[in-house]
């Protein structure tokens, strides 16, 4: 992966880099609690410093933070620009729903919720702008399909892989696969490919993400009828047999939906809509669809504890009381 760096040059060079931040009077109510709890230093957000935070709905953003660490110098704002990861797969079904009218077909619901069969992970995709979807997909095991992987969830970036080799996109290189998500979900946001991989390749500012996020919550993309649809279980132990390989919490039950997670576990589950990635950024639209959330961050391994700080920040500002 390329240095943040060079990301961010390359973002710049696209006409991004997010909003500047600027002093705002203290917070009150609802924002005065989500941001004590983003604060904490003894909840699961003190474990995961440094890192930037934002709420906002259709209007734009209501509350945000930098939270900065004693012991690492990086601080997080609005306008970093890092990788997001499998946050990307979000982007990707935004614009397959948006390109088809959101009238998709059987076939395109089996590759968005990762029943296709395509299930080998993706490791060999290479950071590289001249590369192709198709030439991705013909590496190594990256194009298999698993027969006995057809009907059963299996987490894995291959699924988009495939999808869009099939769907038009197999001869686009990282600048082409942007230009054509752009083309779907808006030049306004700023964002590049640092490699042709649909599922994980893109990099942008955590502003540039809550844009997307903005415009499914107003309804400017199909998208915001399409949450939470087609959902399939993904636990297999124990809940659902019919699952191969998730990353979501062992102890949890979440579904998987069009290109994104349903935060619905019985017990601990809000039906918040999301989209972890592997360094830590993670992005949500709670369950009403009126409002989102990001946690962005740069750390491997990260996606499940940005998870638990996001929905403690989520419902401080739900229930206006912070959380511990």
């Amino acid at each position: 992966m390329p240095a943040l760096g060079l990301l961010a040059a390359l973002v710049a060079g696209c006409g991004g880099g997010g909003d500047s931040e600027s002093s705002t009077p203290p917070p009150t109510g609802p924002a005065a609690a989500a941001t004590a709890t983003a604060n904490s230093a003894t909840n699961a957000c003190g474990a995961i410093r440094p890192f930037y935070w934002e709420i906002g709905d259709a209007s734009g953003k209501l509350v945000s933070g930098s939270v900065n660490s004693s012991s690492d110098p990086t601080v997080y704002t609005a306008g970093t620009v890092m990788s997001v990861a499998s946050a990307s797969k979000w982007f990707y079904s935004t614009y397959v729903v948006q390109r088809t009218g959101g009238a998709l077909s059987a076939s395109d619901v089996k590759f968005l919720n990762f029943q296709s069969g395509y299930s080998q992970p993706i490791f060999s995709c290479l950071p590289t702008l001249t590369q192709t979807v198709q030439e991705c997909v013909d590496l190594g095991s990256n194009g298999d399909y698993n027969a006995a992987d057809d009907g059963v969830f299996s987490y894995s970036g291959a699924h988009m892989q495939k999808h869009a080799a099939l769907n038009g996109l197999g001869g686009l290189n990282a600048v082409g696969l942007g230009a054509e998500i752009h083309s779907q979900v808006g030049n306004d946001i700023s964002f590049v490919y640092f490699e042709p991989q649909p599922a994980g390749g893109m990099a942008m500012a955590p502003s540039d993400y809550a844009l997307l996020l903005r415009k499914i919550v107003r309804g400017d993309l199909k998208m915001h009828d399409a949450l939470g649809t087609h959902p399939v279980c993904t636990n297999s132990s124990p809940t659902c047999p019919n699952a191969r390989l998730t990353p979501s919490p062992p102890s949890e039950s979440w579904h998987y939906s069009i290109g994104h997670w349903v935060e619905d576990d019985p017990v601990v589950g809000d039906g918040a809509f999301s989209s972890p990635g592997a360094f830590g950024f993670y992005p949500w639209i709670d369950r009403t669809k009126t409002s989102y959330g990001v946690v962005a961050r740069n750390e491997m391994g990260g996606a499940l504890t940005s998870v638990f700080c996001g929905r403690l920040i989520r419902k401080a500002w739900v229930t206006g009381t912070p959380q511990s």
